[in-house]
């Protein structure tokens, strides 16, 4: 049986890195009595996979990892149980039961992630709200992307799918996962560049809201939550 866990990372925990986020869930598993499945062999260790890790120094609303149990427990009991074996910086909001098939993994199926922008250091000018909106006009959006070779010049633009100004912030859906994968520090150092301001000058704060599964057929993008593919434990 396998089951889908959804938390937050907030607060001084968005400085911990991926490995001790996984050490973390490890001791949350043991504490909490979940009934997670081992693998075999001389090491057996607890079969977990995450979606898609989160950089240092981001916080997010939407993470995710799977997991597969020994047998079935109650998401709602199980969510309270892991909350009250976590520490302030780690929130767990849902624990699902999803399809078993090994395609249907959150980081085998994942395709886009939601992100919250916001200006950490150093100005923009006083119209850069109306500057972004003719940075994403563009018919493309090109820039140097590094890869473990080499580095090539690629056009980011067809990798967002949605944007908007939310007051003093920039929300930004892009592509994500293992075919096609944009960060949001790429766009806005595009952004930078755009505007002529110095990348070195200026910083950007960025939440991670949620992450998606593609379900849309020939071509067509339809994107779903990660958490709607799956169902509650009674």
């Amino acid at each position: 049986m396998k089951a889908r866990i959804k938390f937050r990372k907030y607060g001084a925990l968005r400085f911990i890195g991926h490995l001790d986020v996984m050490r973390f869930f490890q001791k949350v598993m043991r504490r909490a009595d979940i009934p997670i499945a081992f693998t075999g062999g001389y090491s057996p260790h607890m079969i977990m996979s995450f979606a898609s890790p989160l950089g240092i120094g981001l916080s997010s609303d939407g993470e995710y990892f799977d997991i597969e149990l020994r047998e079935a427990v109650n998401s709602a009991d199980a969510v309270r149980r892991m909350n009250e074996a976590c520490v302030e910086g780690i929130e767990v909001v849902s624990m699902k039961q999803i399809a078993e098939e090994k395609k249907m993994t959150g980081m085998t199926i994942l395709a886009g992630a939601d992100y919250l922008v916001s200006l950490k250091k150093g100005t923009l000018p006083h119209d850069w709200k109306d500057s972004f909106t003719a940075f994403m006009e563009q018919p493309e959006i090109r820039i140097v992307k590094q890869t473990k070779r080499s580095e090539k010049e690629v056009d980011i633009r067809p990798l967002i799918d949605r944007w908007e100004i939310r007051g003093e912030d920039i929300f930004l859906q892009l592509a994500a996962g293992s075919s096609q994968n944009l960060k949001p520090d790429l766009v806005m150092e595009a952004f930078c560049r755009y505007l002529g301001v110095s990348c070195d000058d200026t910083a950007f704060g960025y939440h991670r809201l949620e992450m998606y599964a593609d379900v849309g057929e020939d071509g067509r993008r339809q994107l779903v939550t990660l958490e709607s593919l799956g169902w509650d434990m009674e």
